[in-house]
């Protein structure tokens, strides 16, 4: 089954539980069944993990993981590209024995994530390119497998589904799935999101967010190699992979104010473009800066809220990555490591800060260990279309509603992907529809 059959399939099978449009908070199921017990105690101490998805993103997490748990091993590993695997288990291997992975349960190819799935892994880590998130998050969860699923959640409409659909079959099957916005991990930001929600700085009125940077690595095109081997290994910079940076790595903040507020937007308007990077063979087709006006649904008092989204990654320009919160009775400003409110209720942070990228995997395993499931997929998923709602706004210069973002019928994936010849990406303008033709690749 091709992955665009793979999807349709899948999305339909919850598309009930798929499509509420109010972001669901506390995803931590109240109890768990004896059955969920019972697994959780046959675990014993050990935690088996594979890892889908061998680059950098995939071998931090993997480190992350052991760090959180003293009897974590890495068992299994699986990535397109045999050096991707090596270079993973390379750098595991300081670990003293913790990632001994078996030549039998190494796995090369577009079907590694088969592989691993196949073998006695308790948990999966998902950190491949976003644009193959849904095929394996919907194949890990359907595998019985509990899962760390690294953000974005996909990166299309057509891809969150997906990923709603397999969150509403984790719960059935009581799997712990977390998610890679570790924000929501870290303790600076959990005690201030915990004030905010409790009415420390009154009611939310608009916020502004912001990951405004420099560029980040780009891979050389190698001609030697196929087009879907260099887009893959340049994959920050095609959209049908990353879903563009307000996608990829925007989505931190955009969640921010989802959990703040409490609530998905209606509706948004967007501008965007390419001015820097515009290099098809180092930069494919996306754009290098966003601004995004979000409308969420009013407040108590009947007001529009609106939630302004910048994100920029030009050299040279002014950095800046935080949230900002204005309410009716005072504002907060948060940041990786920094949170302060003031105004009626002034309060900063000065507690001892975690490390979110390893607390991420400590609430996961104690998840799995206690039996009690904790399902964070259907957050990242609002989150993402979030971001989704806005990139499409900035393509196309439409005015997006939640629904038709979520209901979108593309899909960026090419069609019976293969290790050969794809077609030209097309730039983005706003005023035109886009994508302007389905993503169909060319005959090898």
């Amino acid at each position: 089954m091709n992955r665009r059959a793979f999807m349709r399939k899948t999305a339909a099978l919850g598309a009930a539980a798929a499509l509420p449009s109010v972001l669901r908070q506390g995803s931590l199921v109240a109890t768990a069944p004896d059955a969920a017990r019972a697994r959780a105690a046959r675990l014993g101490s050990e935690l088996r993990i594979g890892v889908i998805g061998c680059g950098g993103r995939g071998t931090g997490a993997a480190t992350n993981a052991l760090e959180a748990s003293p009897d974590a091993r890495i068992t299994a590993v699986g990535d397109l590209f045999e050096d991707r695997v090596a270079s993973c288990l390379t750098q595991l291997a300081q670990l003293r024995g913790r990632a001994e992975v078996a030549p039998a349960n190494r796995f090369v190819g577009l079907q590694a994530f088969e592989g691993v799935l196949s073998t006695p892994c308790d948990v999966v880590i998902l950190a491949t390119p976003p644009g193959f998130r849904p095929q394996h998050f919907a194949a890990a969860v359907d595998a019985g497998k509990h899962v760390f699923l690294e953000k974005p959640g996909a990166v299309d409409g057509t891809g969150i589904r997906t990923v709603l659909a397999a969150a509403a079959r984790a719960d059935e099957r009581r799997l712990s799935v977390v998610a890679g916005t570790q924000r929501r991990h870290e303790t600076s930001y959990r005690e201030a999101i915990e004030r905010i929600r409790g009415g420390a700085i009154g009611d939310i009125v608009a916020a502004r967010v912001f990951w405004n940077t420099g560029s980040l690595w780009h891979k050389q095109r190698d001609p030697t190699r196929s087009d879907t081997e260099n887009q893959i290994r340049n994959w920050l910079y095609h959209t049908w992979l990353s879903g563009d940076h307000i996608v990829e790595q925007h989505v931190h903040n955009i969640d921010i104010a989802n959990w703040a507020l409490g609530a998905n937007p209606v509706r948004c308007v967007a501008v965007g473009g390419r001015q820097v990077r515009t290099d098809p063979a180092n930069f494919g087709h996306i754009f290098d800066h966003f601004a995004v006006d979000f409308e969420y649904p009013p407040a108590r008092d009947g007001a529009p809220r609106f939630v302004l989204s910048m994100a920029r990654q030009q050299d040279g320009t002014a950095g800046r990555v935080e949230e900002v919160m204005r309410g009716t009775r005072g504002m907060a400003r948060l940041a990786s490591g920094f949170a302060q409110i003031t105004g009626e209720s002034p309060w900063q942070f000065t507690g001892q800060n975690n490390n979110p990228y390893v607390e991420e995997h400590v609430d996961l395993h104690a998840a799995i260990r206690s039996g009690t499931p904790l399902n964070e997929a259907r957050d990242l998923a609002y989150s993402t279309l979030t971001a989704i709602m806005g990139r499409t706004a900035a393509y196309t210069g439409a005015e997006v509603s939640w629904d038709e973002a979520l209901n979108d019928p593309t899909d960026l994936f090419p069609r019976d992907l293969q290790m050969g010849a794809l077609p030209q990406a097309t730039v983005p303008m706003p005023g035109r529809p886009w994508p302007p033709t389905p993503a169909t690749p060319k005959s090898p």
